[in-house]
C-alpha cells in the first residue's frame, strides 16, 4: 500500500520521534552537569556549588531578565524574584521616586495604560515603513546623490519585506490546505472505529479498501499513537493534531498580520513619543505580559530555586531576578532596550541578560550610551550571539559589544560584556549547536543552549533551546563569580569567564556549513565553553579592584578533586 503524506504531517511525526528520544537520553539537568565527571558539555555548577562553595559566605546580587516578562509567581522563582525595597505594591505611587509606579519586580517598556504589546514588527519593516512615503512613487531619474542611495536601500527593504510576505501567506495558506487533508484523512479514521478506543490493533482492522484518504490517515494516526500512546479516542487523535498545526498557522497568521505588516504600529499602545529616544518615563508595571514563556525560562536557567525539589535548579544561588519587559513577539527596539538597560543598573542589578538580537539597529547610539552607562555602574552585560548559524563577524547582529562612535584614542569595544554562542549535551565534533551563531572575533565562548530544560507560565517546564538559553546559563556564572567575589569588577568577572573555559583542540562542525569543520578558536575569542568551576578557581585567585562595604573576604579556596578537561 503506497501514499504520500505531505511534509507538515511528516515533520510532526519526525519532531515528536527526534524530541521524545533526546528528552529520554539526555538528563534535564544536563548544563548543571560536569563534562569530566558526567559526560556532559555542563557548566559544573553542582560541582563548584558542592566542592567550592558550601558554607562559604555570598553576597546577595540581582539579575535583570531583559526579555518578554517572567511569571514572577512560578513556584520555582517566587521566592527568587527582586522586590523593590523602596515601593509599595498596588498603591498606585511612587513611592521610591524613581519615575515608575509600583515597580515592585521591574518594569514593563512595551506597555501603556490601556494593556500590552504582545506580537510586534521586525526593525526591516519599520525601516521600510518609514521610508515608503517617501520613496514608495518616487522617478529615480530626479533624485540627487543622497537620494538615489537612500532610494536603493529602500527597494532592498521593499523586497526583503514583501518576498517575506508573500512566502509566509504561501506558507499559511499551504498549512491550512495540509490540515484539512489531514483532518479529512482522521475524520474517515475516526468513523470508521466508530467506538473502538484508539489502538494499533483496532488501526489493523480498518478496512482502507481503495480509500486514499483512510489509508493516510491511518497511517498518519498509527505513527502518532506510536509516540504518544496516551491518546485513547478519535476525538484524542483530532485535538493533538489540531494542536500540532495550531503553532505553524499561529506563527504564519502573526507574520502577516503583525511582524511583516508595514500599517501595523504597536506604539499605540504604549502611548510614548517614539521619535524621543530621551523619553524614559513610560509603560507599565506587568512584569509578565500575554506571553512569558521566554523569559520565564531564561530566568529559570539564572537562578530557578536550588535545592527545593520542585522542577530544575538553576544555575546560581543567592540571586534576585528582576523583570524588565522590553521585547515583543517580533524585534525589540533600541528606544526599549537603551531604557530597559538603564532601569535595571538604576534599580541595582550587577549583571543583565539580554536574549534577543536583530539585523538593523537605526537607534544604535541611544542603546550604545545605555551600555556605557552600564559600564560606569560597574555591570556585566551578556547577550545570546543569535540562532542563525551565521559568522556574525561578517553579519550585522545588533546589538553588540562595539560603539557605533569611536573616541580618539580610545576603544570602541564595551569592557562589560559578554557575546554567548550555543553549545550542545553532544561531546566531539558536534559539540556547538546547528543553530548558534559564532565569531572568531565577536563570539567570547559558548554556553550550553540545547534542550534546557527550566521553567515555563503556569508552573510549567519546557525543554527549549537556543542562543536564548545559553546567555542565561553563562550569566548564572557570572551572577555565582560577583555574589561570592563582589569585589571583582564586571570587567574582572568577564576576564575570569574567558579565562576559565574548558578549551578543545579537536575539529567541530561549523553551524549552517554542510560538512564544514573548525576548532572552537576559530569559532570564539577563547577557544572553549564556559565552566563555573574553573571560574570560581580563578576568581577566588584574582585581587578585587572595588571595595565592598560591609564585605569581608572569607580567604582562598581549597581546591577539589581537580578541575574539568576535555
Amino acid at each position: 500500500m503506497k501514499f504520500v503524506i505531505h511534509i507538515f504531517a511528516f515533520l510532526i511525526f519526525v519532531f515528536n520521534v527526534e524530541n521524545t528520544f533526546a528528552q529520554a537520553s539526555v538528563p534535564k539537568n544536563w548544563f548543571n552537569l560536569d563534562p569530566q565527571a558526567d559526560g556532559f558539555n555542563g557548566v559544573s555548577s553542582d560541582k563548584a556549588h558542592k566542592e567550592l562553595l558550601t558554607g562559604r559566605v555570598s553576597k546577595q546580587v540581582i539579575v535583570a531578565i531583559l526579555d518578554s516578562g517572567v511569571e514572577v509567581d512560578h513556584d520555582d522563582l517566587k521566592s527568587v524574584m527582586w522586590i523593590n525595597p523602596g515601593e509599595i505594591a498596588n498603591n498606585g505611587i511612587d513611592d521610591d521616586k524613581n519615575g515608575y509606579i509600583d515597580d515592585i519586580h521591574g518594569w514593563n517598556f512595551i506597555g501603556g495604560a490601556n494593556g500590552n504589546v504582545g506580537a510586534d514588527t521586525y526593525e526591516t519593516t519599520r525601516l521600510y515603513a518609514q521610508m515608503r512615503y517617501k520613496y514608495d512613487n518616487a522617478d529615480p531619474d530626479k533624485l540627487n546623490k543622497t537620494q538615489k542611495k537612500e532610494f536603493i536601500e529602500y527597494l532592498k527593504l521593499k523586497n526583503d519585506v514583501e518576498s517575506r510576505r508573500t512566502s509566509a501567506k504561501g506558507n499559511l495558506d499551504a498549512i491550512m490546505a495540509t490540515q484539512n487533508q489531514v483532518m479529512a484523512g482522521i475524520d474517515a479514521v475516526v468513523e470508521a472505529l466508530g467506538k473502538k478506543p484508539l489502538t494499533m490493533e483496532n488501526l489493523d482492522m480498518i478496512e482502507e479498501n481503495d480509500s486514499k484518504k483512510l489509508s493516510m490517515g491511518v497511517a498518519i494516526a498509527k505513527n502518532i499513537i506510536t509516540q504518544d500512546p496516551d491518546l485513547k479516542t478519535g476525538a484524542d487523535l483530532k485535538s493533538f493534531i489540531t494542536k500540532e498545526y495550531s503553532d505553524g498557522i499561529d506563527h504564519f497568521t502573526k507574520e502577516l498580520e503583525y511582524n511583516f505588516n508595514p500599517d501595523f504600529d504597536s506604539r499605540k499602545i504604549v502611548g510614548d513619543q517614539y521619535s524621543n529616544v530621551d523619553e524614559k518615563y513610560y509603560g507599565n508595571n506587568d512584569f509578565e505580559g500575554p506571553e512569558a514563556s521566554h523569559g520565564t525560562h531564561v530566568a529559570g536557567c539564572v537562578a530557578a530555586a536550588r535545592g527545593n525539589g520542585v522542577g530544575m535548579d538553576g544555575v546560581a544561588t543567592n540571586v534576585r531576578i528582576m523583570s524588565v519587559r522590553c521585547v515583543p513577539d517580533g524585534d525589540e527596539r533600541d528606544k526599549d532596550v537603551a531604557n530597559a538597560i538603564r532601569y535595571a543598573v538604576d534599580n541595582g542589578a550587577s549583571v543583565i541578560n539580554m536574549s534577543f538580537g536583530k539585523g538593523h539597529s537605526p537607534q544604535k547610539d541611544a542603546v550604545d550610551a545605555a551600555v556605557k552607562y552600564a559600564a560606569s555602574k560597574d555591570v556585566l552585560i551578556v547577550h545570546a550571539a543569535g540562532n542563525g548559524s551565521a559568522d556574525i563577524d561578517k553579519v550585522d547582529n545588533f546589538p553588540n559589544k562595539y560603539y557605533k562612535k569611536k573616541k580618539f584614542l580610545s576603544s570602541n569595544k564595551a569592557k562589560n560584556w559578554l557575546e554567548i554562542g550555543a553549545l550542545s549535551h553532544e561531546k566531539g565534533s558536534g559539540m556547538i549547536a546547528g543553530f548558534s551563531n559564532y565569531g572568531k572575533k565577536n563570539v567570547d565562548f559558548f554556553s550550553p543552549g540545547m534542550l534546557i530544560y527550566s521553567t515555563v507560565p503556569d508552573n510549567g517546564y519546557q525543554n527549549l533551546q537556543g542562543t536564548s538559553m545559553a546567555a542565561p546559563i553563562a550569566a548564572g556564572v557570572a551572577a555565582m563569580i560577583r555574589s561570592h567575589f563582589p569585589t571583582l569588577t564586571a570587567e574582572q568577572v568577564a576576564d575570569v569567564m574567558r579565562k576559565s573555559v574548558v578549551k578543545s583542540d579537536i575539529a567541530v562542525k561549523v553551524p549552517g556549513k554542510e560538512g564544514g569543520s573548525k576548532k572552537l578558536s576559530e569559532l570564539c575569542s577563547t577557544g572553549g565553553y564556559v565552566n563555573a568551576y574553573q571560574a570560581v578557581m580563578l576568581a577566588s585567585k584574582t585581587k578585587g579592584k572595588k571595595k565592598v562595604k560591609g564585605w569581608s573576604d572569607p580567604g582562598p579556596i581549597v581546591p577539589g578533586d581537580g578541575t574539568p578537561r576535555t
